[in-house]
């Protein structure tokens, strides 16, 4: 195999995946059933927790990697509300609010598309659609 020029994996200073993650990861009676210490599909992955675990059919927040079976995993960007906002449940503007959060509120973003993002409030908010019109970009409010 030729040599990179640079590492695939880069988080921080890591630039190798650790061999050995049991630190981090559940007793295997207490978690995900586990062969050769991989994650094996036993059956239906657990049930999100209606509107705060940042999860849906097709995205999870990157936090929920190997709790929750996805085909994808995003990590958030944190953005800022400019203005006040109500949280949706859908990406269209006669969704149902499911709350309303003031100009200044950390949004971290999960997905974009169509002029929404779908996101969380914070770290363990609500989960749901924001216009995009109504974010700041990295997290700031200035």
């Amino acid at each position: 195999m030729p040599q990179l020029s640079a590492p695939i994996f880069c988080f921080g200073d890591l630039t190798a995946l650790a061999l050995e993650d049991s630190h981090i990861r559940p007793a295997v009676n207490a978690g995900p059933a586990r062969i050769d210490g991989m994650l094996a599909m036993t059956g239906p992955s657990a049930k999100a927790e209606p509107g705060h675990l940042p999860v849906r059919g097709d995205l999870a927040h990157i936090k929920l990697a190997g709790i929750c079976f996805v085909p994808h995993y995003a990590v958030p960007m944190p953005h800022a509300l400019s203005v006040p906002s109500g949280l949706l449940a859908a990406a269209r503007t006669d969704a149902a609010q499911i709350c309303e959060l003031p100009a200044g509120t950390v949004f971290n973003v999960l997905d974009i598309a169509g002029g929404w993002a779908w996101g969380q409030e914070g770290e363990d908010g609500f989960v749901g659609y924001l216009p995009m019109a109504v974010l700041i970009a990295d997290g700031s409010t200035a």
